[in-house]
């Protein structure tokens, strides 16, 4: 059968398609890719997978096996979740770009001609499916557009799985490959030349050479300098999320960068107690702690809870979405105090409900974090009592901690010795 069509080598007619741009690309990627998934791990682990009900992905592999995510430094996982969020979102032109000048590969004819290139060609499926996919979920995610048929995590950590064992076994094919190409054409000279300076790279069995190109009308340098552009762009919208300050002004792409009121409570907020279906009746005077370990149970009134001793911590709470309040001055009991009231002075973990009901009213908190002495049940932050928003009448606040599981609206405290 004779191809028509995008299945035709001569219908791909760019001049800037061949190895060296697809190289280029590729070299960016090989950086930032294992970035993307190291730091997808690391956030994965910060969930104390395998608590309670922490792991929203069963049989996730050896994310279960880790060591207790550490408390210190405060900042660990503010920095890693906006490195995650931010090198994925400023990927994207790289990744469209690379997807562009492999195109005419994916249109091959006929499609299989041999075991090993059939191989080929189902790795190279895998990657590009799961690579979209990745991005497609994270975007979402970000935006907090729920649309998954189950859970964003378990979607999102399968997703990065098979998106791995391709990129492994697609680098080990086309490493050589692309050496090769940026050895015998450096970048530095390709980016002194402009359009008049421009040649085509000569056909070789990569099938990425156009065979009957057209006259070009941009150069490898403003190509180049488009994606580049396109990154940057991003960056700008993108990373002040997380900075804070007057950057996230021009943070468009943070659906939650705005505070919700003004005063010592005017920063950001992932969930206000409208949102979530908090009634003034189950915040108001009649809440009470419930304390649970080892001795009786116990409860306390907020008016109890401020007449124990107080401490204050200057934490930032960070969410996985990639970004955070920026460092507040949270006041209250500490964890281990609480722990100590129960029975349980050396406790194990301590499992945290609220009185929201969704998927994360619930969370459990490893011995480590309730032994942290800047671990609260917060009850003001800078200098108030904290906002309905914010959590009143208590809050859990554990340094390094996912934002989700600084849990709000906080009824019940359980601690296991």
């Amino acid at each position: 059968m004779r191809p028509h069509g995008p299945f035709r080598a001569d219908w791909w007619r760019s001049p800037l398609r061949g190895p060296w741009f697809t190289s280029v690309m590729g070299s960016v990627l090989l950086v930032g890719m294992p970035l993307l998934l190291l730091t997808g791990l690391l956030s994965y682990v910060a969930y104390n997978p395998g608590l309670g009900e922490n792991d929203l992905t069963p049989g996730s592999g050896i994310t279960g096996v880790f060591a207790a995510w550490p408390t210190s430094p405060s900042w660990l996982y503010r920095l890693n979740q906006g490195t995650h969020v931010t090198v994925g979102i400023i990927l994207v032109p790289v990744v469209l770009a690379k997807l562009w000048s492999v195109m005419p590969k994916l249109f091959t004819w006929p499609p299989v001609r041999s075991a090993a290139q059939g191989l080929e060609r189902l790795s190279v499926a895998l990657l590009v499916g799961s690579v979209v996919f990745e991005i497609v979920t994270g975007l979402l995610n970000i935006q907090y557009w729920y649309v998954f048929p189950s859970s964003f995590y378990a979607a999102h950590l399968y997703g990065a799985y098979v998106f791995a064992g391709a990129f492994v076994v697609h680098v080990g094919l086309k490493l050589a490959t692309m050496r090769r190409s940026l050895r015998e054409r450096p970048v530095r000279p390709e980016l002194s030349r402009g359009l008049d300076d421009f040649t085509q790279d000569p056909p070789d069995d990569t099938g990425l050479v156009a065979p009957a190109p057209q006259e070009p009308t941009i150069s490898r340098r403003g190509a180049l300098g488009l994606v580049g552009s396109g990154s940057a762009l991003l960056l700008v919208l993108s990373a002040g999320q997380n900075l804070g300050g007057w950057v996230r002004d021009v943070a468009l792409l943070s659906p939650r960068g705005r505070p919700t009121s003004g005063g010592p409570n005017a920063f950001p907020v992932n969930k206000t107690a409208e949102g979530r279906g908090i009634t003034p009746e189950q915040i108001g005077p009649d809440w009470r702690l419930t304390l649970r370990g080892a001795g009786d149970e116990q409860t306390f009134s907020r008016e109890d809870l401020l007449a124990l001793p107080q401490h204050e911590a200057a934490l930032a709470i960070a969410c996985v979405e990639g970004w955070s309040t920026g460092v507040q001055a949270w006041s209250g009991v500490r964890l281990r105090d609480l722990a100590a009231l129960a029975g349980a002075p050396d406790a194990s973990s301590v499992f945290v409900e609220s009185v929201e009901t969704s998927t994360f009213g619930t969370t459990t908190l490893r011995g480590n974090q309730v032994a942290d002495g800047d671990a609260l049940l917060a009850l003001g932050v800078n200098g108030v009592d904290l906002s309905d928003d914010h959590g009143y009448p208590a809050r859990v606040v554990v340094p390094a901690n996912p934002g989700v599981h600084n849990t709000k609206w906080v009824s019940r405290l359980t601690f296991e010795a």
